[in-house]
């Protein structure tokens, strides 16, 4: 669990801080995703959560140990995966590992069998006697996954770990942040690409410039924004237009309908299928959905491009 209490980050004086009286938990066995426009502040709150810089004031609690007075006790349960992982370009992945592990503990036999099953888990089971510098860059994010992970960290911190990796290393970043969950760790994803964040978020957390905006639960994301009804009617007329016309703008493709700038709040949307049956239309379909987190993400901080 990683509590962030009144967090300010302040790089300069000259400038508005980077993070402004942020607060945030992450609960353990859930994914939280953190989303923002570049330069709103994720990438220093991440920094700050798992001790690489210092918060200028404010309380970072990693199960229950604080980051900046208990620091080697709450790094111990923190893995970071950074957005742009670089290490030593001469080292290859067994050595640098063994020289990880050291820090957590784990030496001989045991280290190198934890080693050992974290690349393969990783996918670099076959490429042990490269050097890093030959690495691309998602294999360099599969060993930073490794790398942050020898520990067994309760709290997972991913930085735009997406990013650049090809479908293949998206869906395995997907499966691990999932198995996490189901081990009961605290996972952070904080991503660009909104649709893998709704996709896998119990909770999103949206910040902009520094400021906490919105927590979004995932039993919300189906009817963020405007919602708008997709509708399939098996004997479907101009007469029943006409009737759903009434409720908002009206698009038809054959039988299958939209219906946007709904005129009716979201708690009365039941009597518009009553009003169907009871002219005699077979609803095969009746589906509100609300806008895409992407879509609700940059109407909510007013983003025009």
């Amino acid at each position: 669990m990683l509590n962030i209490e009144d967090i300010t980050k302040v790089y300069t004086p000259k400038n508005p801080p980077a993070v402004d009286n942020l607060n945030l938990e992450l609960k353990n066995g859930e994914i939280l995703g953190l989303v923002g426009l570049n330069g709103a502040g994720k990438t220093t709150t991440i920094r700050m959560a798992s001790g690489i810089i210092l918060p200028t004031s404010g309380k970072i609690l990693v199960d229950g140990y604080d980051i900046v007075s208990d620091k080697v006790k709450a790094s111990l349960n923190v893995g970071w995966i950074p957005e742009l992982p670089n290490f030593e370009p001469n080292a290859t992945p067994v050595l640098l590992m063994s020289y990880f592990a050291g820090f957590y503990g784990l030496h001989g036999s045991a280290a190198k069998e934890r080693i050992m099953n974290l690349l393969e888990q990783v996918g670099l089971k076959n490429d042990l006697n490269k050097k890093l510098r030959s690495y691309s860059q998602g294999m360099k994010k599969r060993f930073a996954i490794a790398e942050s992970i020898i520990g067994n960290p309760q709290n997972v911190l991913f930085d735009e770990t997406l990013n650049g990796l090809d479908p293949e290393g998206v869906l395995f970043v997907r499966k691990l942040m999932m198995n996490m969950k189901k081990e009961g760790k605290a996972v952070l994803l904080s991503s660009h690409i909104l649709s893998e964040i709704e996709d896998v978020a119990d909770r999103v957390a949206i910040i902009d410039h520094g400021k906490l905006i919105k927590i979004i639960k995932r039993e919300e994301m189906r009817t963020l924004g405007k919602t708008v009804l997709h509708i399939t009617i098996e004997n479907y007329d101009d007469k029943c237009k006409s009737l759903l016309s009434k409720y908002g703008e009206v698009e038809s493709n054959g039988n299958e309908l939209v219906v946007r700038d709904l005129t009716v709040p979201d708690n009365k949307l039941s009597e518009i299928p009553q009003k169907l049956v009871k002219a005699k239309y077979k609803i095969l379909r009746f589906d509100p959905v609300g806008e895409s987190l992407e879509e609700y993400f940059f109407g909510l901080i007013g983003y025009k491009e």
